[in-house]
């Protein structure tokens, strides 16, 4: 009799724990959720929306800069537009623009306005002589919806220009299509908890399908509690407020779905109440178990990034999974210790026998497994094809708004001879005796449209000159940083320049601090994920085969993103964006972090249950039949409901976040189905015995007490254990 792993003794005794003081844990979580429902609505003040880039030269820089000024350096610049009226030109109403905008400026002392009065700049008006554009330099922006300071100057502008056009434009205009609106958090989980539920009605037929709903519930709250208290030790971005609520939700259910099948199908077997329960806790929860520490293990691995957004959404995100392992192992089965039969009707599903289809499906696999191979292959290979021209930076300005009032005054700039790097300029802090020359030496700059030098104290201040260069183009992704590559190399060896920051530099600063650490990160996204599976599957060969699909799905996921989004072909008639032409720079971080886990997950459901039927005495492919049959259905639910949450965050108003939702649900989909349903049982059945190997010293190591060692077979002696 093969010994029960630590994890199973201790889920033993837990469950007899929990069976026992069932009422006490009940209260317990109660508070939580009660607590959890007051932090919630407290957290979203004190989220975070930084973006900085610490020992980064632009971040330093822009940091200078806003020490100096009090605005501008990190912040993007939005572009003012003023055309006067029929009949007039920019050159016969000077004197009234300079009070204009100098008049914005004193009723708005925090910002900083740079235009063709100041700077004197002919450069600043169109060929037309009827429009010009000034940059309105604001503080950062502490929330998502538009930046008020900037609608205060528009206004003042307005009033005192009252027969003009005045208009925004710029990277934040342009954004989301000039818009933040769209559903509240609240809306989307519930869009997404009503989907869920009529999957789980389908799964369960009968009132159990509301329980892991409420598992859900008190999971995202109690998760939302936690992160009220981590916002008090560290930062939180706001991006984890989306994750929590809608990851959280299909996370929670995924699980409590894996636990409440497994009680019913020993319940099915005439197991009393307590004894399914045990027995549920020991299998079922040892892989709820090993697939929330593999989720938590892939965000971990953004804290080796050195970005403090990044790092705060790992360590916020790792919560997510961590929360529901506990309420899923404790709430839930304290609710089916006490309520459990009563909710589980009227029982039209028999949970007794396996599921007759993926019985097929899985006999099918281990007859023909190369065919399953070579189909998983060339889809894989087709999906993975488009990767090999992601660009990593901000989404273009075609793909913002293309129609409305941003839209059409920087169609109009352009129209009038304003280069389209207007939106996305560089500032170039200098020593102001230097200034003049370093001034000159960027206008012979290949790429540079535009140097200018606000004069007085927008321009200078406390012996340093804020030099604004316009691009011949806007520098948003790694296509189009040529004109920030010339400028930095131009000045590396000027005597005065203190640095450079603007978006183009901004970029490059994000991939040398992001991209250039993602090798540490597999690395240890990798080995640790690849110990954790190897000491709870007990071999070598799954747990590897388990770390190289996954980057293969990865792969794939990044394919399709990349066609959909920065090509256009999805994005554009499913959410009218048209293609942004590279993926926003922190959102493939995020979803290989996120996906790496989630996606792991189901090979956690599928191969947890192959072990257990092959230590039952069954054969390798007996073992996967048994093993695809019984949980082909729970990864395919639990696949869809996650998806169906992703679906609901892609409604978010921001495109990032839409990008980021869209490859996390194709990355789910993609994984249920080519990887898990598909190339994990065609490898196992192929593999034959050989996917049992688990060496002794590796053993003693993980600290395995007891293992099942055969010797390895040829790949092809599948038809033995």
């Amino acid at each position: 009799m093969r010994a029960e792993p630590r994890e199973s003794s201790a889920l033993l005794r837990l469950a007899h724990t929990v069976i026992r003081h069932r009422r006490k844990v009940m209260l317990a979580w109660l508070l939580c959720f009660a607590a959890g429902g007051y932090a919630a609505s407290q957290l979203t003040s004190r989220l975070s929306y930084d973006f900085s880039l610490p020992g980064q030269p632009a971040y330093e820089t822009g940091l200078k800069i806003l020490k100096l000024y009090g605005n501008g350096g990190n912040t993007t610049p939005s572009v003012l537009v003023v055309t006067v009226a029929s009949g007039q030109t920019v050159e016969g109403e000077r004197s009234e623009l300079a009070e204009a905008f100098t008049t914005a400026q004193r009723a708005n002392p925090e910002v900083r306005i740079v235009d063709v009065a100041n700077t004197g700049d002919p450069r600043f008006v169109t060929s037309n002589g009827r429009t010009t554009f000034a940059y309105v330099f604001p503080p950062p922006n502490t929330g998502l919806g538009p930046d008020k300071r900037i609608a205060a100057v528009q206004n003042s502008v307005t009033r005192a220009l009252p027969g003009d056009s005045v208009g925004l434009t710029g990277i934040a205009a342009l954004s989301s299509g000039g818009s933040t609106k769209g559903p509240s958090i609240l809306i989307e989980t519930l869009v997404a908890g009503v989907g869920a539920l009529a999957v789980l009605a389908f799964v369960f037929a009968s009132f159990l399908a509301l329980l892991p709903l409420l598992i859900a519930s008190v999971s995202i709250l109690t998760t939302f509690l936690l992160l009220l208290g981590l916002s008090y030790v560290t930062t939180v971005s706001f991006i984890v407020q989306f994750l929590v609520s809608l990851v959280g939700l299909g996370v929670a259910i995924d699980y409590s779905l894996l636990l409440v099948t497994r009680w019913r199908e020993e319940r099915a077997r005439g197991k009393t109440n307590e004894e399914a329960l045990v027995t549920a806790m020991q299998t079922a929860g040892h892989a709820v178990l090993l697939s929330g520490l593999t989720v938590a293990i892939g965000l971990m691995s953004l804290l080796v990034l050195p970005v403090p957004f990044l790092r705060s959404t790992g360590l916020g995100g790792m919560l997510i999974p961590l929360v529901s392992v506990a309420v899923v192992l404790t709430l839930l089965p304290a609710i089916l210790a006490s309520v459990g039969p009563r909710w589980d009707w009227p029982r039209l599903r028999n949970e007794s026998a396996a599921s007759r289809g993926w019985t097929a499906w899985a006999r099918g696999i281990a007859k023909r497994p190369w065919i399953g191979v070579i189909v998983a292959v060339l889809v894989l290979g087709v999906a993975t094809f488009p990767v090999l021209h992601l660009r990593v930076g901000q989404t273009s300005a075609q793909s913002e708004a293309q129609s409305g009032p941003a839209h059409r005054l920087y169609q109009e700039l352009q129209a009038g001879g304003v280069a389209a790097g207007v939106i996305t300029p560089m500032e170039v802090l200098v020593n102001a005796s230097h200034a003049r020359s370093i001034v000159a030496t960027l206008k012979s700059v290949s790429g540079v449209a535009t140097v200018t030098l606000a004069g007085g104290a927008d321009g200078t201040k406390a012996g340093e000159s804020d030099v604004i260069v316009v691009p011949s183009i806007e520098t948003v992704n790694s296509a189009t940083l040529g004109p920030t590559r010339s400028v930095e190399q131009a000045l590396s060896t000027k005597t005065g320049v203190v640095g450079v920051t603007g978006e183009g530099p901004s970029q490059q600063a994000f991939t040398s601090a992001v991209y250039g650490n993602v090798p540490l990160m597999l690395l240890v996204l990798g080995l640790l994920t690849f110990l954790l599976l190897a000491r709870a599957l007990r071999s070598v060969v799954l747990a590897a085969k388990a770390v190289v699909l996954n980057v293969l799905s990865l792969a794939a996921t990044f394919g399709i993103l990349t066609w959909f989004w920065q090509d256009g072909h999805g994005s554009s008639p499913i959410f009218g964006i048209p293609a942004t032409g590279a993926i926003t720079f922190w959102v493939p971080i995020s979803v290989f972090a996120f996906l790496f886990g989630l996606s792991m997950d189901y090979e956690v459901f599928i191969l947890t249950r192959v072990r257990e039927e092959y230590d039952s005495g069954r054969s390798t492919k007996e073992a996967l039949v048994e093993g695809l049959a019984r949980t082909g259905r729970l990864v395919t639910s639990a696949a869809l409901i996650l998806f169906l949450a992703f679906v609901s965050l892609a409604s978010a108003p921001l495109t990032d976040v839409k990008i980021m939702a869209t490859g996390l649900g194709i990355g789910i989909l993609l994984d249920a189905t080519i990887i898990r349903a598909l190339f994990v049982p065609s490898m196992v059945v192929l593999f034959g015995r050989a996917n049992w190997w688990f060496p002794r010293p590796l053993a003693r190591v993980l600290i395995v007490r007891s293992t099942r060692n055969e010797t390895v077979a040829p790949l092809g002696t599948s038809a033995s254990r």
